[in-house]
């Protein structure tokens, strides 16, 4: 996904405050599960959310006012209540700026970690899984 850097996102020097690159990191994984079909409104509405409960970010170089970034993201591994996201943030000449890996754990409504239902997990990783594959 394509995200314009807004003075916003800055600091004083006009360089993407180190923070941000996580908001960026969060929208591309966001819009991941909604391409494959899933709507994190409506599976909270179910009891299901995902937390994050671990992140490995990697700055490279700067992003500055008005940079045109590439965020992509990919699912690197999965378990029955944990997904790893893995998040490259290119600038317009195809510069990788930041690289990051984003663990998160499906948590039920009372907040505990729950295993992922199986139709999201499929979703997420695809109906070609081994492990998920069956009758």
């Amino acid at each position: 996904m394509k995200i314009r850097v807004y003075y916003e996102d800055t600091d004083c020097g006009n360089v993407v405050y180190y923070a941000n690159y996580l908001r960026y990191m969060e929208r591309s994984r966001t819009e991941l599960l909604r391409d494959r079909g899933l709507d994190l409104c409506e599976l909270q509405t179910r009891g299901y959310m995902f937390a994050v409960i671990e992140a490995n970010v990697k700055y490279r170089a700067s992003a500055r006012y008005n940079d045109l970034l590439d965020v992509d993201s990919t699912i690197r591994e999965h378990t029955s209540a944990t997904v790893t996201f893995t998040t490259i943030i290119r600038n317009a000449l195809g510069q990788t700026l930041v690289t990051g890996d984003v663990r998160l754990t499906c948590i039920n409504a009372a907040g505990r970690a729950c295993k992922i239902p199986g139709e999201v997990l499929r979703a997420i990783v695809g109906p070609d899984t081994p492990e998920l594959s069956g009758p």
